[in-house]
């Protein structure tokens, strides 16, 4: 009995003496901080470990802006051109035209077409990941036209089918998209149809109205909205307004620019042909 009293004294001693050597580490750590060995084990933890925290966090969320750009001003991103809204001032040049740098730019730019820097920027993003899904060339067929190009397309679709024709299928000088430098009409080498109601059922067609919002573009004027936009289907036509703008109307399922920002519909210019 005498030997097992000893024994918990023995420990009971050892108890004391731990607990109060913990309280000095303690009481040493919170005046002069860890260790020196501590210390430099913790700098030398993996580079992994160490970034857990940037690990985790998460993205910051983009939310749509909508008093961001103008409906109104030609220089915006977002502008709203239809028959019903002309381009102010008429005449109209965008100041930052620029090629988009196509990695071949003799097939895919075969007209030496310029845009507006951003959506050339958009257009070489758009054709990149195109080429990386394996779904074919981006070639730009059409992109920035003057007033004065666009009269003279106008003019010559008049004469050649008659002003019924030509105000269905040539927009207007001053009315133009194309005028902004952030329309361009695409096509996809080898697949055909090229500005033609057809190129919807291409690949790339396909393709294109399925991923052209996340490089900040859509189909401006989609099939069966011709009352609203004053267009047929135009499958090849894509007009850029960023990514922002261009995914809230892919989540929200809003095909045409007029109803996003509840505009009047536009099915015919405001004056009769001069």
């Amino acid at each position: 009995m005498a030997r097992t009293n000893k024994k918990v004294s023995m420990r009971l001693r050892r108890l004391i003496t731990l607990s109060v050597v913990a309280a000095l580490l303690i009481g040493a750590v919170s005046v002069f901080g860890l260790p020196r060995m501590i210390s430099d084990q913790v700098a030398q933890l993996p580079e992994s470990i160490q970034n857990i925290a940037d690990q985790v966090t998460p993205e910051p969320v983009t939310i749509f802006n909508p008093p961001q750009y103008s409906i109104d001003d030609a220089s915006s991103l977002w502008v709203v051109v239809n028959k019903q809204r002309q381009i102010s001032p008429l005449r109209y040049k965008p100041e930052n035209l620029v090629f988009p740098a196509f990695p071949n730019p003799q097939v895919q730019n075969p007209f030496n077409l310029r845009l507006r820097s951003e959506a050339a920027l958009a257009t070489e993003s758009l054709a990149a990941a195109m080429a990386e899904a394996g779904e074919g060339t981006l070639i730009l067929n059409s992109g920035f036209r003057t007033y004065k190009t666009q009269k003279a397309l106008y003019d010559r679709t008049k004469a050649a089918r008659g002003l019924a024709v030509a105000e269905k299928l040539s927009a207007r000088p001053g009315h133009s998209e194309h005028q902004l430098g952030l329309a361009a009409d695409f096509s996809v080498q080898g697949q055909g149809c090229v500005i033609m109601v057809c190129f919807g059922k291409t690949a790339g067609g396909k393709w294109l109205a399925e991923n052209a919002y996340k490089h900040g573009f859509i189909i401006r004027y989609q099939k069966g909205y011709r009352s609203i936009t004053g267009f047929q289907y135009e499958p090849w036509h894509f007009r850029y307004v960023g990514i922002e703008l261009a995914t809230e109307m892919r989540t929200r399922g809003i095909k045409t620019l007029e109803e996003f920002w509840e505009l009047e519909s536009a099915p015919d210019y405001a004056t009769p042909a001069g």
